[in-house]
């Protein structure tokens, strides 16, 4: 899994491993024999030097994403494997139902992860946060609150 941000989260438990920029959670092994990977063709999402801004390197397989409506307002927690298809429905209202309904449009954190499977798995457990979690994860790399959308060139600027 490469990640975006910090875990505000609970602290650390089993199946979690350190990685260079915060807890990198990971689901507990699968029971059973357990498949092999061969070859992980991602890069990372890296924080740039200026201001810990997540910044996307290379296409990953699958995204969790949190999008909002303006600072401190509804929040929505979403996975895709097509993060810049995704987001340009949300923006343009194609995607029918709750983002639509609360102009839920902002993109203002996300993480790209090698295996869809660990996506559902992290927006899951990120769904069952609490409010103050979600802020905390968001503000850990994004303090305004801008959409990063504009930034990393997925939507054009308002």
């Amino acid at each position: 899994m490469y990640y975006g941000g910090i875990n505000p989260g609970p602290p650390p438990t089993r199946g979690r491993q350190r990685c260079g920029v915060g807890w990198n959670p990971r689901p507990p092994p699968a029971r059973g024999r357990q498949k092999k990977r061969r070859g992980d063709k991602t890069q990372e999402i890296c924080h740039s030097r200026e201001g810990g801004n997540p910044v996307l390197l290379t296409m990953a397989y699958a995204y969790v994403y949190l999008l909002a409506s303006g600072r401190n307002g509804t929040l929505y927690v979403g996975v895709t494997s097509d993060l810049p298809k995704r987001i340009y429905e949300h923006k343009n209202h194609l995607a029918k139902g709750f983002t639509a309904t609360y102009d839920v449009t902002q993109l203002v954190w996300f993480e790209g992860h090698d295996d869809i499977t660990q996506a559902i798995w992290r927006e899951k457990k990120i769904k069952k946060w609490n409010r103050a979690w979600k802020v905390r994860l968001i503000e850990a790399n994004n303090p305004t609150w801008r959409d990063l959308a504009i930034e990393l060139g997925l939507a054009a600027a308002p």
